[in-house]
Parts: C-alpha cells; sequence; structure tokens
C-alpha cells in the first residue's frame, strides 16, 4: 500500500495563463457576480436557478444545452437568473465508477487528470464564451476550485463533503457564494455550523501555503433531501421543515441567511419529474409564510437535453450518464412557469 507520485500536475495559474479568459468576456463578470450577490443579500427580488445535467460529461451536448438557456435566461430575465450546472468532478459513495470530466475527459477512457484539468477548463470557458454566463460547480475537492475561479458564479460544497473542516475553510475564502448542502444524514445543525464556520475568519495550510481568509457572507443552506436510517429517502422541502429553518436561521447569528432548494437528489428520490411538483409545492409555501419567503433565494435543477439517464457507453446524445435528468420540454416548461409564479 503506497502512493505513486506520476507526474507533476500544472498549478491553477499556469492553466489559466495557458487558457485565459477574453477580455470582452472577463469584463461582464463583474456585473454578473453582483447580481449574484444582491439575491443571496436580499437586495433583488430576482431569484436563482442553478441549472444543469447532473455531470457535465461531453462539452457538444453541454454547449447545445446552454445555447438553449441562453435564450430562456432573456424570456425571463425579470424574474430569475440563471446559473448554468457545470459540474465536473463527481463523488462516489463507493468511490469506483465514473468521476466526471475531471478524471475522466473521455467517459470511457481510463483516468487521466492531466487532460482533466485541462478539460474542466475548456468545458466552463465554453460555455461562458457561448452562452453569456457564468457558471457553478461543485467543491469535490478544494484545491480544484483555482483552476476555475475567474469563471465561477457560484459553488456548491457537497452532502459528503460539507462536514469536512478543508472544505469548510476553503469556503471562507472564495469570492463566490457558496450553497452549503445539508449532510446525507439530513442533519440542519451540521449544515448550519458549516454556514458558520464558512463566514467567518480562518487560517489554514493550502496548496503548500499558509493562508488566511476573510470569511464568505455569501455562504448559505442548499437543501436536497435526506437518507433516513432505514435506507429511505426523506425530503426537507416541505413547509414544516422551512419554517422550523428560518426559525433557527436568523440575521442575528449568520450573514445574509438564505436558502436554495435542491430539487432532485433526495429531495425527490432521485425521479427526475418529481422536480416540477416539488418547485410548485415550494412556492406555495412561500405564498403563506413572510418568514420563509424572506430565507427563499431560489432552485436547484437537474436537466438536461434528453430526459432520464443511460450508461456511460449509451451514446444518446444530451442524456445523463450519472442521475436522471428533467429533458428540456419540460426545463423550458417549468422555468416559464416558475417565472409566471414569481
Amino acid at each position: 500500500m503506497s502512493l505513486d507520485f506520476k507526474r507533476r500536475l500544472p498549478i491553477p495559474k499556469e492553466i489559466r495563463e495557458a487558457m485565459p479568459v477574453p477580455a470582452d468576456l472577463a469584463a461582464t463578470k463583474p456585473a454578473f457576480d453582483a447580481e449574484v450577490a444582491a439575491i443571496i443579500r436580499g437586495e433583488s427580488d430576482k431569484h436563482l436557478v442553478v441549472i444543469g445535467p447532473c455531470s457535465a460529461d461531453r462539452e457538444d451536448a453541454v454547449l447545445e444545452y446552454v445555447s438553449r438557456l441562453a435564450r430562456l435566461q432573456e424570456r425571463v430575465s425579470d424574474k430569475l437568473l440563471i446559473i448554468p450546472r457545470v459540474y465536473t468532478n463527481k463523488p462516489r459513495t463507493k468511490g469506483t465508477g465514473y468521476k466526471g470530466l475531471l478524471h475522466n475527459p473521455d467517459p470511457e477512457g481510463g483516468s487521466d487528470l492531466l487532460e482533466g484539468v485541462k478539460a474542466i477548463r475548456r468545458m466552463h470557458l465554453r460555455v461562458a464564451e457561448t452562452s453569456g454566463m457564468f457558471t457553478a460547480d461543485e467543491m469535490l475537492y478544494p484545491a480544484n476550485y483555482q483552476y476555475l475561479i475567474d469563471l465561477l458564479a457560484y459553488v456548491a460544497v457537497g452532502a459528503r463533503s460539507v462536514e469536512n473542516q478543508e472544505h469548510r475553510q476553503v469556503a471562507s475564502g472564495i469570492p463566490a457564494p457558496v450553497g452549503m448542502k445539508n449532510p446525507t444524514g439530513g442533519s440542519t445543525a451540521v449544515m448550519l455550523n458549516s454556514i458558520l464556520a464558512a463566514q467567518a475568519e480562518q487560517d489554514f495550510i493550502f496548496r503548500n501555503w499558509e493562508v488566511s481568509s476573510t470569511g464568505n457572507p455569501l455562504a448559505h443552506a442548499v437543501l436536497r433531501g435526506y437518507v433516513g436510517l432505514d435506507g429511505v429517502n426523506y425530503p426537507n422541502y416541505h413547509y414544516e421543515y422551512l419554517e422550523r429553518l428560518a426559525a433557527a436561521y436568523t440575521p442575528d447569528t449568520y450573514e445574509n441567511p438564505a436558502v436554495l432548494i435542491d430539487c432532485n437528489h433526495d429531495n425527490s428520490g432521485k425521479r427526475p419529474l418529481e422536480q416540477m411538483r416539488i418547485c410548485n409545492e415550494v412556492l406555495d409555501t412561500v405564498c403563506r409564510s413572510k418568514d420563509i419567503a424572506r430565507l427563499f433565494k431560489g432552485f436547484m435543477i437537474e436537466s438536461y437535453l434528453v430526459e432520464g439517464s443511460q450508461p456511460v457507453d449509451g451514446g444518446a446524445f444530451g442524456k445523463s450518464i450519472t442521475d436522471p435528468c428533467l429533458g428540456w420540454s419540460d426545463t423550458e416548461r417549468l422555468v416559464l412557469a416558475m417565472a409566471d409564479r414569481l
């Protein structure tokens, strides 16, 4: 049992310099970031929709998807701000299988992390160039966000990572909103503690440096459901759960209390069509409670060109090779209906 040090990978700065953001595109990012921050702070009446495939597996399909998403954004721009979900690394419960573009730039090929770090940079860059929108990704590996720091508008810390000290500390220094998901066991206390840690100043070791962070006032909650001790999926988007969260998650302790509802994962039992019903129920709840409405800032939705999922070698263009997703027609219908209700 040992580690085999195979080759030195480029540091993030080298990758960013080799694949720079065009100056005209970079000039638009501060305004995009400011609009996202205003929503989290409650200074804007708009809501966020972080939406896209479970995993960004192939560039051509993702670019087709975000091209449609950009046209949809134009139709709902007075109510919603869409952030394309471009998740390039995937947590695997048992540590095996397809681990995302970072590990497998060719989904049917073997692991190649050198090509992977280039591929994730290229994917996020092409999405921004194609759509004019900046992206969201999951911080599965805390050191890797720096490959994308100039392209990300939103970062998520997943249910398996949210209790990890390094994820919390790095989140405290990221210059973008960070959504802290509830853990797989569902504990609200763990999620809220992770937000406190991410909002606090921190000193820690990062990429062989001693660093300090100023705290991230835009760190916030993401509810994604949980798995009970009986192994059954349980949702946490219902009125009663949001009411309890609003009572505990208050501005006297937390900066900018905010929550996004992840409509898939354990909230839907990975049944993608349920995401439509969940959105409607949450919007009903928001209408019934001012406290919940003040906390609620938007949705996370898993969506791709074709409904459902397929094996890695399935071959269908724009169909998920990880968790099942909404198809495009339902996605468009859902986002338009959401904008009408808001």
